[in-house]
């Protein structure tokens, strides 16, 4: 068995092709779809980049207890698991620069190799000490700042060396992914994954790609939104939608190449093709930009993917309409190897559904660490929000405390306490470190930069763009009791309880 997983940060599902999108042209995704199930309710779990990423690599939720951080000591990290139980091979190729921050840090190097490119957004790679006078008038308003450490000013030095095709990050990713398939056509038993970090902002690519995307913009660079409500003019929003649709198109290309090279080596004969992403994007819908900051909204939660097995050949061109979501890639790929999750494991293996098999989940939970708990049974989406989301009873969980881009401070540190084990811990207490308003994580990705953090209940059958909340006390009572239950199976901490309101609906 070998298995290739390929992932785009940042994919809008409603921009591709094969789920009804009409703005951008992605042929090489309408012709893996072809190849593949689709999956249709397809979810997020944790938010955003690395708490999705240690979700796909323990098959179990992030948000609940911590925020963005490392693999902890007690994860069971699958590529291990693979090398331990199945002596599977696993190699990483990615220009996803958070894996060398101190949140990031863990990752990469659970595989047995891996490759990574420098250069996307904020990586702190080339050093330029004094800012060229030109950058003022050369960039939008939006993202020019030259403050040493801040991620437009990475973004501005890191784009003065990348001018040639062969030097943007995604295509050397797909590239160097290409050359491990070169190199070990003939190997069995390996595991690839090309991740690449398109088409996250900025939305830079070769400019051959905008062809197809004009807009009336015709001022300086505009391709690296500010999260939150929009303040651009027509033209403006016109721009930045052009560029996230010429670098969306720029993926699908380099999906294609990785599609021709399974055709000349014939993989599709014994290899596993799954795609997918971490989360989508809000590009104007509900007048806001981004993510995070906002809830967690269809255009952000509900996400692509696509999987294409060997075995299930004949199912190529279906859809599937089962309720997933990222927690069950890690189980799928133990399972494509023939080898169970660990016990602590809560995701479920998608293998089965693509001969058509029975659903696997009633409902799924997602979110983002201090912010909404939100639940989705694939009819109605549910966002509990706290009454007051600066109202206390949070705290982070972990033997790691780093945030994505700065250690725990002495400030947070110095009211931890020793917490006993929860149930995936593997018999091991963790630190319990109280949220403050002063830490970087709250300040930066948490409660401390939420807007519109109201509760609110979505009918998906009639207002699918989820534009008008509903009020249906039966509806609400029912997915409240799903929500309080698979916090329970969680093991979620009890102070959220508190926090989110809930103790009442509590199950026995």
């Amino acid at each position: 068995m070998k298995i290739v997983y390929a992932m785009f940060d940042t994919l809008n599902r409603r921009s591709l092709e094969p789920y009804g999108g009409t703005t951008v042209k992605t042929p090489n995704f309408t012709r893996l779809a072809a190849r593949s199930v689709t999956f249709e309710n397809h979810y997020v779990g944790s938010l955003p980049c690395m708490p999705a990423r240690r979700e796909m690599m323990t098959g179990r939720h992030n948000f609940l207890h911590r925020s963005w951080g490392p693999c902890e000591p007690f994860d069971h990290a699958f590529p291990e698991i693979l090398a331990a139980e199945k002596r599977v091979y696993s190699h990483l190729v990615t220009d996803h620069a958070h894996y060398w921050k101190d949140g990031g840090a863990t990752y990469h190097t659970r595989f047995d190799s891996c490759e990574l490119i420098r250069g996307q957004e904020m990586d702190a790679w080339k050093g330029i000490v004094d800012p060229p006078a030109e950058w003022r008038e050369k960039y939008h308003r939006v993202q020019y700042n030259i403050e040493p450490r801040n991620k437009l000013r990475r973004t501005m030095t890191n784009r003065e060396y990348i001018t040639e095709y062969e030097d943007y990050p995604a295509v050397q990713t797909v590239s160097l992914g290409l050359e491990f398939l070169d190199r070990n056509r003939d190997a069995d038993d390996w595991f690839l994954q090309i991740e690449t970090f398109d088409p996250h902002e900025p939305f830079d690519v070769p400019e051959s790609f905008r062809e197809g995307y004009p807009s009336n913009y015709n001022g300086p660079i505009l391709d690296f939104p500010p999260y939150g409500p929009g303040t651009e003019d027509a033209d403006e929003i016109a721009e930045l939608r052009a560029n996230y649709a010429a670098t969306l198109a720029h993926c699908d290309f380099q999906l294609g190449r990785l599609l021709d090279k399974f055709d000349e080596l014939d993989l599709w004969r014994d290899t596993a093709l799954v795609v997918s992403t971490d989360h989508g994007f809000l590009l104007g819908e509900h007048e806001l930009w981004g993510k995070l900051v906002m809830p967690v909204f269809n255009e952000v939660a509900h996400i692509p993917l696509f999987i294409f097995h060997p075995s299930a050949a004949d199912h190529g061109g279906t859809g599937c309409r089962a309720l997933t979501q990222t927690t069950d890639l890690m189980p799928t790929f133990l399972e494509m190897f023939g080898w169970p999750p660990p016990k602590e494991v809560l995701g479920q293996s998608m293998l089965p559904l693509l001969g058509g098999g029975t659903p696997i989940h009633d409902a799924i939970l997602y979110g983002q660490h201090g912010c909404a708990v939100n639940i989705t049974d694939g009819r109605y989406t549910y966002m509990r929000y706290p009454k007051d989301i600066h109202g206390g009873n949070l705290n982070q969980y972990t033997l790691m405390p780093t945030h994505i881009a700065s250690l725990f401070t002495v400030e947070e540190l110095r009211n931890a306490t020793l917490a006993p084990p929860f149930d995936f811990t593997q018999g091991v207490p963790v630190l319990k470190v109280p949220a403050i308003p002063t830490s970087p994580a709250y300040l930066r990705h948490g409660a401390g930069v939420q807007i519109l953090t109201g509760t609110r209940l979505f009918d998906l059958d009639s207002d699918p763009q989820q534009l008008n909340p509903i009020d249906n006390p039966k509806v609400e009572a029912r997915m409240l009791g799903q929500l309080v239950q698979l916090m329970q199976l969680n093991d979620a901490p009890k102070e959220l309880y508190q926090r989110f309101d809930l103790e009442e609906h509590m199950a026995n």
